[in-house]
């Protein structure tokens, strides 16, 4: 069984430890509108007016620590841009606001930056290359990458 390809993951739900907090990162660094909040425990941010993106909640971690390394969890939330331009731009964003990056990749299919929001959880933002520029093997396979990023070159494209 396969699903169909228009198959997409909608949004995402983060447990934080402080809700105010979680909310100043993700819609005043990396630019998310806020749409709704529940009292002081939850919010929901999107891109372009959509119900929700990203929920924030502190239900269960209100006060809470990140996971100690080595224990299960989400890897990372992964951020689609739609292009170069503001990809760069919210990567300037995120180092203006003196968010460190933990690395960026080149991957062939895409580009990626990453790094860490105010809870520890890990943030990937990325473009995607067209899909007939994706680098394949001599059978045709897909062949990604893991190459450096030339952060100057795509800081650049800010819009």
């Amino acid at each position: 069984m396969t699903l169909p390809p228009e198959t997409r993951i909608g949004h995402v739900h983060l447990k934080v430890a402080d809700l105010d907090r979680a909310i100043a990162f993700y819609r005043g660094v990396l630019g998310f509108e806020l749409q709704q909040t529940f009292g002081s425990r939850a919010a929901f941010l999107s891109a372009g007016g959509y119900h929700h993106h990203i929920g924030l909640n502190t239900w269960e971690s209100l006060g809470g620590e990140p996971p100690a390394p080595g224990t299960t969890g989400l890897y990372h939330t992964a951020i689609l841009f739609p292009d170069r331009a503001s990809l760069g731009a919210a990567v300037r964003r995120v180092l203006d606001a003196g968010v460190a990056l933990e690395g960026a990749a080149d991957h062939g299919v895409s580009e990626a930056v990453y790094l860490r929001d105010p809870d520890g959880n890990g943030v990937e933002l990325y473009r995607d290359r067209a899909p007939e520029d994706w680098p394949r093997d001599a059978q045709g396979a897909l062949a990604m990458v893991s190459e450096r990023l030339d952060l100057a070159a795509l800081l650049a494209e800010a819009a």
